[in-house]
């Protein structure tokens, strides 16, 4: 419900029609199911045993002679139906339905440009103009706050910049043009035509109010379905993603192999350059630099500084386009990964959640909604940990996707052994007792003291 109200947010009142909203939301819910699937799971769990203890129908049961593992049988075959049907959300009915509601939100953008203004960031959407703005407010969302605007319009570069302290975003229905009006506005133009650039190199103004009209001619006027999106992590297969991944790995060893033969060559070239310089300066002072005065000395260490410090940077732009393109290829494995591992989260929340329910012996919406929600945060968080951590290359893909389960399922079966043996979660008389027997001997040695005395 939570992520089809913020979907909601976004779209609706923007004079967009309620067909295509309600598409939207089709898709959205089509993307939550594999999630909402596995804590329905779990919830329903804990609430359908906690109400067979409470109303003691395990105690019926066993007196019956039927143990618990054969009384949840039937339930542990439907969580496997329910997990395999997990599994085909994940590998078909996820891929397109992010496919869908990805290309659509695109289109939908197109209709209506304004929806393509997203704060802190310049947006490039609208043609001929950059626009940054820090906030976006109102009932309708149409007034921005501290605009930043970069005429383009001209193509002559980032020659016309427009500041604003507030701003309104006009779009007439079914009109081809958008009107930005901005308050307290300063506008700079730097010239660049040679008869202007000696005599006014640049100029400034300050305005109350500036208005600005955008031709949205070559936006769409109507909401189609463009499949301008393609070949994404969320839009593909499991078997989609196996035929990736070697392409991925071809492209991200090909680049190791030419930053590699590019970094020996420029090593060579410089050796080789020591090399000649040490031969040729046999016959120099120690002390290279006293024999230049201080102006060339200056001039000297000036250089080797600049590059150096060119080196280091070259240095930091390689390494974060290789941590960018090893991260590209860590991103497809792990969701590789993860569509099997959490396809069988349905199975291990269940069984978690059974046992769970026939200890605390609590039905209703209360408690178990309060544990079904711990569990599957904890259960969630330990799987997106996992998955960033491998993303970022700390640990392994197969490690990353599969340590949410890692550390469920000892849980699950320490549940489950507690539960067939109809004990709790924790023996408390094991640590009260060695306690409850030091607190009697103490009181005791202190009667027989003053019974000593008297």
């Amino acid at each position: 419900m939570q992520a089809l109200w913020l979907a909601f947010e976004d779209i609706a009142g923007k004079g967009i029609d309620m067909i295509f909203i309600l598409k939207f939301l089709y898709y959205t819910a089509l993307i939550v199911t594999p999630q909402a699937l596995p804590i329905g799971v779990l919830l329903s769990s804990i609430m359908a045993l906690g109400t067979l203890s409470e109303n003691y129908e395990f105690a019926a049961a066993k007196s019956a002679g039927i143990s618990l593992p054969r009384l949840v049988r039937p339930l542990i075959i439907l969580t496997v139906v329910m997990s395999v049907v997990n599994f085909f959300f994940l590998n078909n009915v996820f891929p397109y339905a992010v496919f869908k509601q990805k290309n659509l939100y695109v289109n939908i953008k197109k209709q209506k440009p304004a929806l393509a203004l997203i704060a802190g960031s310049f947006n490039t959407e609208i043609p001929g103009y950059h626009i940054k703005f820090d906030e976006k407010y109102g009932e309708n969302e149409d007034l921005l706050k501290n605009v930043i605007i970069y005429d383009l319009s001209e193509r002559k570069g980032n020659k016309k910049i427009i500041t604003s302290k507030t701003g309104k975003i006009i779009t007439p229905e079914g009109g081809q043009h958008m009107m930005l009006v901005l308050y307290d506005v300063h506008f700079f133009e730097d010239h660049i035509s040679p008869k202007t650039i000696k005599n006014m190199p640049s100029s400034s103004a300050d305005f109350k109010e500036y208005s600005i009209i955008i031709d949205l001619s070559s936006f769409t006027s109507d909401v189609e379905e463009k499949e301008s999106l393609k070949n994404l992590k969320d839009m593909l297969s499991l078997r989609q993603l196996k035929d990736t991944l070697p392409k991925l790995n071809s492209v991200y060893k090909s680049y190791l192999k030419g930053r590699s033969r590019r970094f020996f060559a420029n090593t060579d070239a410089k050796k080789l350059h020591i090399d000649t310089i040490s031969k040729q300066g046999k016959n120099l002072q120690p002390e290279t630099l006293a024999n230049f005065d201080s102006k060339t000395q200056l001039r000297i260490i000036s250089s080797a500084l600049s590059k150096n410090n060119s080196s280091i940077s070259t240095i930091k732009i390689q390494k974060t386009t290789f941590k960018y393109k090893r991260k590209i290829l860590n991103v497809y494995e792990t969701e590789y990964y993860n569509r099997v591992a959490f396809s069988l989260s349905c199975l291990i929340l269940f069984f978690i959640g059974a046992p769970l329910g026939s200890i605390i012996r609590k039905g209703g919406f209360g408690l178990p909604m309060i544990l079904a929600i711990c569990i599957y945060v904890i259960y969630f968080f330990i799987n997106t940990f996992g998955r960033n951590l491998a993303e970022d290359s700390a640990i392994s893909a197969i490690l990353g996707s599969w340590v949410s389960a890692i550390v469920m399922v000892p849980f699950g079966i320490f549940l489950t052994v507690r539960a067939t043996k109809d004990k709790g979660i924790f023996n408390i008389d094991v640590f009260l007792q060695p306690i409850t027997q030091l607190i009697k001997k103490i009181s005791s040695k202190k009667d027989n003291k003053h019974n000593g005395e008297l």
